[in-house]
């Protein structure tokens, strides 16, 4: 019987945005100190599960996750920009209070920095899913029976990436936690090719903020 492949997908380490509660989407903003601790906190707890290939989002938030664990496991991540985030349109750059006070209480009710809010100019759930999972299928593909992939990728993101890849609607990624920062999920690939979520909201620990 073939061994499982893994699929690891790690969200990025905390930015400046993130601290304040500001929509990112497409905005390329690096990781802040705490950010970088627990990058290099997550890196080498990942690169024990040996991964053979290591895949990242071409934004630099994911980029400098990325570069903790090329160090780590001696792997050259590969930039796909089908892993950002979600483009956030009109909610770019705004807090929930800023984003409230443009378009009004009532309309901003839902907003979720880690998930998807009906917005002006931002991508759709099944536009995330179009590119994210195909993506994601192939750095599975790319592995053999026994190995590991890693992807470093984004919150909202990656929740659609797990829906999709075990078969979910794509609309059922609301229902999972927000990923903590460096947090990870591990999806194992059974036999006849099923995925199951193997593990979720992984962390190599805490780091408090200072």
């Amino acid at each position: 019987m073939a061994a499982d492949r893994r699929l690891v997908l790690v969200r990025h380490g905390r930015t400046a945005w993130n601290a304040e509660g500001r929509a990112q989407g497409h905005t390329d903003i690096g990781l802040d100190h705490l950010g970088r601790a627990q990058a290099e906190q997550m890196a080498p707890v990942v690169a024990a599960l040996d991964p053979v290939l290591l895949v990242t989002s071409d934004l630099a938030r994911a980029r400098q996750t990325a570069a903790r664990l090329e160090q780590a496991t001696g792997l050259v991540a590969e930039a796909d920009p089908r892993l950002r985030e979600y483009d956030t349109g009109a909610r770019t750059g705004l807090t929930f209070a800023e984003y409230a006070a443009r378009v009004g209480a009532d309309a901003a009710r839902s907003l979720d920095v880690h998930a998807h809010v009906d917005a002006a100019g931002a991508e759709t759930v099944e536009q995330v899913g179009e590119r994210i999972v195909p993506a994601l299928r192939e750095v599975l593909e790319r592995v053999a029976p026994g190995q590991t992939a890693v992807a470093v990728l984004h919150g909202a993101a990656l929740r659609v990436g797990v829906a999709g890849l075990l078969g979910w609607p794509l609309g059922a990624a609301d229902g999972l936690e927000a990923m903590r920062n460096c947090g990870w999920a591990v999806l194992r690939e059974r036999a006849g090719g099923r995925l199951r979520l193997a593990a979720y909201n992984q962390t190599a620990g805490q780091i408090p903020e200072v």
